[in-house]
């Protein structure tokens, strides 16, 4: 390592793993990467240059989507091979430090707060469910019964479809928010933790479908073929709403170490 470069962290692991186990494995700028240990704790790293990961390079960077893809793939590569020598805590993308030095006091410091994060995921995965609605079927209402409109004349009909029409972009949001409550409570009780996510940009997701709620669920993986079969009947059990179902990932959000970079 050089004055020129940073060291970026993938993830955090029990010991273990150890160089041998991550022969092979290349990170974020195509080089080797390795283990830093202290406190009986093994931070998987790499050193990358500064020069295009660097803070002001690194914002730019950021900014270029085909350069996010390629970077967050390669990220992604080493946290799974990380997580096929053990429990692992993902870091997320672009967590980088100056040097190993700090990688050691990180570790030091925060010893306690790794050891319980990687009892958390110990055993379990991350999986996300992702809930889009039909705005036509959730404008419809609860059918009315035969006759429930007899005595009323055209002009009070058409005031009822006037005022309907116009309060329907509220109704239609109640609905969806309705029902994204109800999923997210349903599967939260499959789940070892959960957290509700912001709803995913079109342009990223690359879907023109309106995504009306983000989830994410810790679960053990000897439950998985449950959580997954909860999804699929929540998934007729609401009308105007289809759910998608992901996984399973590395337990990101579910780490609870996020911090800023020093």
């Amino acid at each position: 390592m050089s004055d020129s470069d940073g060291v970026w962290l993938y993830g955090i692991a029990s010991e273990g793993v150890d160089d041998a186990q991550l022969a092979g494995v290349t990170g974020v700028a195509g080089e080797s990467v390795r283990s830093v240990t202290s406190a009986g704790l093994v931070a998987v790293v790499g050193s990358v240059s500064l020069s295009e990961f660097g803070e002001g390079p690194l914002q730019r960077n950021l900014e270029d989507l085909d350069w996010l893809a390629a970077t967050a793939r390669a990220h992604d590569g080493v946290v799974a091979a990380v997580l096929r020598c053990g429990p692992t805590i993902p870091l997320r993308l672009a967590t980088l430090y100056l040097d190993d030095d700090r990688i050691r006091a990180l570790l030091d410091e925060r010893q306690q707060d790794f050891a319980a994060a990687l009892r958390q995921v110990t055993g379990r995965s991350e999986w996300g469910v992702k809930a889009y609605g039909d705005a036509k079927l959730l404008a419809q209402p609860p059918a009315e019964e035969p006759g429930s409109q007899g005595g009323r004349g055209k002009g009070t009909a058409y005031l009822l479809r006037r005022r309907a029409e116009l309060t329907a972009q509220q109704d239609i949001e109640r609905r969806a928010a309705a029902h994204a409550q109800e999923i997210h409570s349903a599967l939260g009780h499959h789940a070892v933790d959960c957290r509700r996510q912001q709803v995913t940009d079109p342009v990223i997701t690359g879907k023109r479908a309106w995504m009306i709620f983000n989830g994410t669920y810790l679960v053990d993986d000897k439950l998985a073929d449950e959580f997954a079969s909860v999804v699929a009947a929540l998934d007729t059990e609401h009308q105007g709403v289809a759910l998608e179902l992901t996984g399973p990932w590395p337990p990101y959000s579910f780490s609870g170490i996020d911090q800023a970079n020093p």
